[in-house]
């Protein structure tokens, strides 16, 4: 093995003057063999209270066999994790955002303190993908992100269904269309295992645009959680860190302008989260590459919508990868001149050598020809207007309405918003409004898949919009418009909504506007006064004062 390969670790581990350090790790196990090899810090983001990063831990163990088959050796450390699905709709859902920036600091602080000379970062559940890549974009290290894989669908009256069904089950139930004994079944048999949500929700959606963009190595995101073969995976993750620390392979190479529009354009065929939004424009902040909230609706126009996948579709995660997984989906792309085949990935090839090895399972659905897509444009659309001079995004993968002009019902709390619902209060044609739930106001920008959820499985759906200056689980169907920016707490134009005043979503045109003028927007602002902050002290307070616009990617400054 190369000494230059310890191009960080050797100022931690070499020479007499380092002594002190080296007993430190000779008192956990390490021997003078392992610290004459290149240390590789394994970041596992682990932990036991959610589905979606359960299985972590036996991940990573193989991920250190690999790293020491290959010649390194591996350093684990742990991060924090939050379930969006367990906290959805409650006051913990506040901490799901602002965990992405703890996890990033915290992975890039450890690479940092242990002088890392390569990184294998380990996620799962939604914030844990982008938090894990925005650290290694900082560090600028020979990296490669594995992601722990969706869990298998759950079996109910003879369907698949996931996640999505239970919550749009709640809204069932209370409408009396689902009785105890099925909601009972339904909870029981959801999620059968480990994995992240087996839609094509945010973790998967996510997962499928980190191979895309490169940081992942392709073909690894799509094996399911809890197959055998995602323990070999997972070892030649391993053994690869190695050869991507050989080969010099830096996000640095791989993380550009290019490469952020091929992962754009991945999650707009795939119908994939309105959070994607958030996170690339995060990470093209760290990497310094510019890049505009309007630049996803251009992308996405141009871009089939070519995945039958929920929530909007009829098919989960599981289904993809057996008709021919990501590497499939990035052949349409290539063969639709809609991806940039040059970009580098961590494999050392470029996206377009990935892509060319696909292979289509005969028969398959889940994955369109070009020749007859789901539609002919994406799953993401930003829309402006009089309500949201930033912008806010739409995702109109699943649903045909283009038009909805309505009455507001105005609601300054996610909980407000769904004991309405739950009560019968909210009728056909309504345009409900969740406001003071931005970055700032939440603090922590909720989602709200118990609102949109409960809508859905009233049979309100296809009759009702909502917008927010909070985000949407990747499970979230209909017509529902947010991050809607500027955020009411800073006194954008959703702060001066009332009730009655008549809003109209106008996808055609791009178009979120209430019927008001900006005379009349701007009396009713003058009169506003921002409400004292939520929280006053912590990192909630602390993220609150310095958090960003969330069409600017929801960062801390």
């Amino acid at each position: 093995m190369p000494s230059n390969l310890k191009h960080k670790s050797h100022i931690l581990t070499d020479g007499p003057d380092r002594a002190a350090a080296r007993s430190y790790f000779k008192s956990i196990g390490f021997t003078d063999e392992d610290l004459r090899k290149p240390i590789i810090g394994v970041a596992n983001t682990w932990i036991e209270a959610m589905p979606c990063n359960f299985h972590l831990r036996r991940l990573s163990a193989k991920v250190k066999e690999g790293i020491r088959a290959a010649g390194g050796t591996p350093m684990e450390y742990n991060t924090i994790a939050i379930s969006d699905g367990i906290s959805m709709g409650t006051e913990a859902m506040k901490t799901s955002l602002i965990s992405r920036e703890v996890i990033a600091d915290s992975i890039e602080l450890c690479a940092r303190g242990y002088l890392f000379d390569a990184v294998v970062a380990l996620s799962g559940c939604d914030k844990t993908i982008p938090g894990t890549v925005m650290a290694l974009a900082r560090l600028d290290l020979p990296s490669v992100m594995l992601y722990g894989g969706s869990i298998a669908p759950g079996r109910f009256e003879g369907r698949d269904v996931t996640i999505q069904d239970v919550f749009e089950g709640i809204g069932a139930f209370a409408k009396g269309k689902l009785t105890e004994l099925q909601m009972a079944d339904l909870e029981e048999h959801a999620c059968p295992g480990a994995g992240a949500c087996g839609g094509q929700f945010t973790a998967n959606t996510m997962a499928l645009a980190m191979e895309v963009l490169g940081v992942s190595l392709m073909g690894t995101a799509g094996v399911p959680a809890e197959d055998a073969e995602k323990d070999q995976v997972a070892f030649e993750v391993g053994r690869q860190i190695v050869e991507i620390l050989k080969n010099d392979i830096r996000p640095s190479r791989i993380i550009t302008r290019k490469s952020i529009e091929n992962a754009i354009v991945s999650v707009a065929a795939s119908g994939g989260s309105t959070n994607a939004v958030l996170h690339f424009l995060a990470i093209a902040r760290e990497m310094g590459i510019k890049l505009d909230i309007d630049d996803f609706d251009k992308l996405s126009s141009k871009t089939p919508l070519l995945c039958d996948l929920k929530p909007g579709g009829k098919y989960v995660a599981t289904d993809m990868h057996r008709a021919g997984g990501n590497r499939l989906l990035a052949k349409r792309l290539l063969d639709a001149k809609l991806l940039h085949g040059n970009q580098k990935t961590v494999s050392g090839k470029t996206i377009g050598e990935e892509a060319m090895s696909a292979q289509e399972t005969p028969g398959q659905m889940v994955i369109r020809p070009l020749t007859d897509p789901i539609k002919k444009s994406g799953g993401l659309v930003i829309l402006k207007g009089n309500l949201a001079p930033e912008g806010c995004v739409v995702k109109v993968a699943g649903h045909e309405r283009m038009l909805h002009s309505g009455p507001a019902r105005v609601f300054d709390c996610e909980e407000d918003a769904f004991t309405a619902v739950q009560k019968g209060k909210i009728k056909a044609g309504d345009v409900v409004v969740i406001r003071y739930e931005g970055p700032k106001g939440g603090p922590g920008m909720r989602e709200m898949l118990g609102v949109t959820a409960a809508l859905m499985g009233a049979g309100l759906g296809d009759s009702v919009t909502l917008l927010t200056d909070g985000r949407f689980s990747g499970a979230t169907r209909g017509l529902m418009a947010g991050h809607v920016a500027p955020e009411a707490a800073v006194g954008g134009p959703i702060a001066a909504l009332k009730n009655g005043d008549i809003i109209t979503f106008d996808i055609k045109a791009r178009e979120l506007s209430v019927a008001l003028s900006q005379k009349e927007i701007k009396i009713r602002l003058k009169n506003w006064k921002a409400p004292k902050p939520r929280y006053k002290i912590g990192v909630m307070a602390k993220y609150a004062r310095h958090v960003s616009s969330a069409a600017e990617g929801a960062i801390t400054t």
